[in-house]
């Protein structure tokens, strides 16, 4: 009974769930479907939506690339031709372009398939497959990208890596991504598989070679890497090149030098090389025996040793024609771009981008670029400077601002240890004419520093200005000659930024009245500076002759320093060189270059250096110049440098000059060919030992010697400078430099020399005057009414009072100082008080003279201590008590008496014609009288005679003149 109302209960219910489950499940599908089309409607709006955001932001980040032409884009993809060459003058080869990558051009059909297969396998596995991209991979990028993972697979097809290498740059950034991705649809659409396939393999970087040296291409890798050809290769070897790109420099076996990496450094590059070969056998492209054989293969055993690259026979020469061959193209190609070159060089952003484009060009373009360098002497200034044993001691360097001590890497040990510095050396030869670099000396050895002390290293240029900014110009604007005079006597010059005392090299001397010729020839100081001080008030030298000498760098507020006469600033060794040469291209200035011309790889000449001179001095100021720089090799300051020549009779002229602390030496000479210059000092700017100036000249002479054994038809020319017919012979006045007066030509104060016959000096010279004049101590002056006529030289020779004040040498503390030498004719010549005011009278009596003594018939004396005395009365008596008479006048301590018995009193007599009172009487001879035999008879006396007064005078009656005017020898 209980199981059937159980059963009854369940179909009760049954029934009921029977009409309702169908439309419950209706009504759930129906919810169902609805939320899911809500999703996928959703989805599909949303997916529109982003991908038009995508799709516009995508647009936006192209939007300036321009649309390129299948020509355009092909020329910039195949633009991989060769590296360039150099060549040495006369067309012999030199050697690569020292760049940024290293390429050899190879065709495919040269290439192992293994390289090809491992670059595949690893860069782009369905490089076959895809149009240029691989959406899934750009997606993995971009989520590894967004989500800060570590990259495991690159996104770029090998298409994608062209267009990155070849036409857009290595910028990380999402327009350049855009521009890629948008670039390599397009290519893939202009060239065929096995075509971007052979660009590939000639463009990508992989990593140095056994030279340290940067490559690209396959056929570059396997040469430089393992010493064969691209398709000479095993599997290993090909699967280490493969490997290369993904990050050339950290896989790379080699240093930067060259060297092998240490097992650690090594170990990056063969994982990765096994990663590759896995991925080979993975892809069917090997078979596991080749596979075993070639992980069995001793990789590191075949690496190739390194040869001599250009840049290692010729470091300093290559830099620097890399340098001069960058701003050539960087100026090229941002005119062909539409900027001037006043824009490029004024924008620094301008100016690394289309640096970046020169150095890509040069290395791309295959161009054979010809240098003006001469191979013979460029190598034999190389012996020279490797050679020459007398370059002296090393110094520890110092920091000069805070003489902190100079840290450098032990090659051995790698510890900082104090950088025991060398001296320097920096020498540049060049042609007067057309500018062209013949050769030069960067350095004792450039793996010290990277650094050309010839064309890149500024030092203060010394003495070696004296010529460029101060004689020169003097000379251009007719206010010096070569016989012109200068005082070389101690001056303070003072204006508002303070005061300055030039000094000669020797502190102490100074040298008087010299000609211009002399003391550029002896290279004095305080002449020069006097000098430039004089043009200073005529002229701007700085802008109006050496900036038009190619120097740079100088600050318009330095421009009217004094201290610029002495070198004071700082220039290269090729900027000195330069500016020297305008004396021997006859006045002209042709500014120095290193390349001549540059052909592209199909011949084309695309550049050609065309020489542009402009006029700086006259022919007549250029000769005038040259003529008193000979002086300086003959018996000047440049004698070392003429007495180590082989060729003495070459007509060079030149210069020396020494720095401030004797930090810097410099020679610098010019023949009608060539001009050289060289210079020494430490890099760091120690002081140099004492000698450095015959040094530096005995290694001028050396090269001079080395160039002139390779090429004498340049570096010894028969021919001399040529004079020019407005030069003219005149003789002048060795005191003033005018034409010369009877006084000076009587003195023998009279030179000769050659003038620009437009500046002769027409004038005669006033310096001289002979007038009656008295000796007071050392100084010469013009008699006063009250001075006794006795003591005057009716025929004195005295400097003219008028001239030296007209020549501001009456502000001279010490007259003295004018006199050259005390020889001669200037023995002669005195020195005059310029005012009668400036003998002090005190009114009062001079001081007696004192001991006084004879010897034979010599009566001397002591002379008074007053200041003022002009000479001495001798008195004599017959007998001691007889009267004193006036015997003569002398200007000196000293009188011949003869060899009678008498008595003599001396008295001093000063300017104003006041007696001191005389000195002790002296007796000379024996006046005693002897006793008689017999007394004699005493007669009465006369009657006495009217006396007349004989007595000496008062004291404080000044003594009339006596008779006797001579004075004694």
């Amino acid at each position: 009974m209980e199981q059937s109302n159980q059963d009854h209960t369940f179909k009760k219910i049954w029934g009921k769930l029977r009409h309702t489950l169908p439309k419950i499940f209706r009504i759930s599908y129906d919810v169902s479907w609805n939320i899911l089309l809500f999703f996928i409607i959703a989805l599909v709006v949303g997916g529109f939506f982003i991908g038009g955001l995508g799709a516009g932001y995508f647009a936006a980040l192209v939007e300036d690339e321009p649309l390129r032409s299948s020509e355009e884009m092909t020329t910039a993809i195949y633009n991989y031709e060769e590296t360039s060459e150099i060549y040495f003058a006369n067309n012999i080869f030199m050697g690569e372009v020292s760049s940024e990558l290293h390429r050899e051009e190879v065709e495919k059909e040269h290439v192992s398939e293994y390289i090809i297969n491992g670059i595949i396998a690893t860069e782009d596995e369905y490089f076959n497959e895809h149009n240029g991209i691989v959406p899934k991979a750009i997606l993995r990028a971009i989520f590894q990208e967004v989500t800060g993972s570590a990259t495991q697979t690159g996104g770029s097809t090998l298409t994608q890596q062209i267009i990155k290498n070849q036409i857009l740059t290595n910028e990380v950034s999402f327009d350049r991504k855009a521009k890629e991705i948008m670039l390599a649809l397009r290519l893939e659409h202009f060239l065929e598989k096995e075509d971007i396939l052979e660009a590939y393999l000639n463009i990508v970087p992989f990593g140095r070679n056994a030279n340290g040296r940067n490559i690209a291409g396959v056929q570059t890798a396997a040469k430089g890497i393992f010493g064969v050809d691209a398709d000479e290769v095993n599997l290993a070897q090909a699967a280490f090149i493969s490997g290369l790109p993904q990050s050339p420099i950290m896989y790379s076996p080699f240093t930067n030098g060259g060297q092998v990496k240490t097992e650690e450094g090594l170990a990056p590059g063969l994982d990765r090389m096994r990663t590759v070969l896995d991925r080979m056998l993975n892809n069917n492209y090997i078979t596991q025996a080749e596979y075993d054989e070639a992980l069995d293969f001793d990789l590191v055993a075949s690496f190739t040793e390194g040869s001599p690259s250009t840049f290692e026979q010729y470091p300093y020469l290559t830099q620097e024609i890399g340098n001069e061959a960058v701003d050539i193209f960087k100026e090229k190609l941002a005119i062909e771009d539409g900027y001037t070159a006043e824009e490029l060089h004024s924008n620094a952003s301008l100016m690394e981008q289309y640096e970046m484009l020169a150095n890509r060009e040069i290395s791309q373009g295959g161009y054979k670029i010809h240098t003006t360098i001469i191979k013979d002497i460029y190598d034999a200034f190389q012996e020279v400077k490797d050679n020459y044993n007398n370059y002296g001691p090393n110094k520890i360097a110092k920091n000069n601002a805070t003489q902190q001590t100079i840290m450098t890497e032990d090659p051995e040990t790698g510890e900082l240890i104090p950088y025991n510095a060398p001296v320097q050396v920096g020498s540049f030869l060049r042609d007067n004419k057309t500018g062209a670099i013949l050769a030069f000396v960067g350095g004792r050895d450039f793996n010290l520093q990277n650094r050309n002390f010839a064309t890149n290293a500024p030092r203060q240029i010394g003495s070696t200005a004296k010529p460029l900014l101060v004689y020169a110009p003097a000379l251009e604007e007719g206010i010096l000659q070569p016989g012109s005079i200068i005082a070389d006597a101690k001056f303070t010059y003072t204006d508002a930024s303070g005061s300055w005392s030039p000094s000669n090299f020797s502190a102490s001397r100074y040298y008087g009245l010299t000609t211009v010729r002399n003391a550029l020839r002896n290279s004095y100081n305080v002449s020069a500076a006097s000098a430039y001080i004089d043009l200073l008030e005529v002229a701007n030298p700085v802008p109006d002759y050496l900036l038009k000498m190619g120097f740079t760098n100088f600050p318009e507020s330095n421009y009217r320093l004094p201290s610029m006469a002495l070198g004071s600033h700082n220039a290269t060794v090729k900027e000195n060189t330069n500016a020297y040469s305008t004396f021997g291209n006859n006045g002209e200035y042709t500014d120095s270059f290193i390349i001549s011309k540059i052909e592209s790889v199909d011949g084309r000449t695309i550049y050609e250096h065309e020489s542009v001179t402009e006029r700086v001095f006259s022919p007549e100021t250029s000769y005038l110049m040259l003529d008193m720089m000979r002086d300086v090799l003959t018996n000047g300051t440049g004698t070392s440098a003429r007495n180590s020549l082989s060729n003495p009779g070459v007509d060079w002229a030149g210069k020396t000059g020494t720095s401030n602390s004797f930090r810097d030496t410099w020679f610098i000479a010019t023949n009608p060919n060539v001009t050289l210059g060289s210079w020494m000092g430490y890099e760091y700017e120690q002081q140099l030992n004492t000698g450095y100036s015959g040094r530096n000249q005995v290694f001028w002479a050396q090269l001079v010697n080395a160039a002139t054994a390779v090429a004498p038809e340049i570096m010894a020319p028969s021919e001399r400078f040529s004079q020019p017919n407005n030069i003219v012979s005149r003789s002048f006045s060795l005191v003033s430099g005018l034409s010369p007066s009877s006084l000076t030509s009587a003195l023998g104060l009279v030179g000769t020399d050659i003038f620009n016959a437009k500046y002769v000096p027409k004038e005669e010279d006033y310096s001289i005057i002979s007038a009656n004049v008295v000796n007071v101590g050392d100084n010469a002056v013009l008699v006063d009414d009250q001075t006794p006529n006795e003591f005057t030289s009716e025929r004195g020779y005295m400097f003219n009072p008028e001239w030296l004040k007209d020549k501001g040498y009456d502000k001279l503390s010490d007259l003295t100082q004018l006199y050259p030498s005390r020889n001669g004719g200037w023995g002669r010549l005195l020195l005059p008080n310029l005012s009668n005011d400036d003998v002090q009278d005190s009114g009062q009596r001079p001081t007696a003279p004192s001991n006084v003594s004879k010897s034979g018939n010599i009566l001397t004396w002591q002379q008074s201590r007053s200041s003022n005395v002009i000479g001495y009365r001798i008195y004599r008596a017959n007998d001691p008590d007889s009267n004193f008479n006036l015997l003569d006048s002398t200007t000196n301590t000293q009188y011949n008496v003869g060899n009678a018995p008498a008595v003599y009193q001396i008295r001093a007599v000063d300017y104003f014609g006041r007696e001191s009172q005389p000195t002790r009487p002296f007796i000379d001879g024996d006046f005693s009288e002897e006793e008689p035999e017999e007394p004699e008879e005493i007669e009465e006396p006369e009657e006495p005679e009217e006396e007349t007064n004989t007595a000496e005078p008062e004291e404080d009656t000044p003594s009339g003149n006596g008779s006797n005017n001579s004075s004694s020898n």
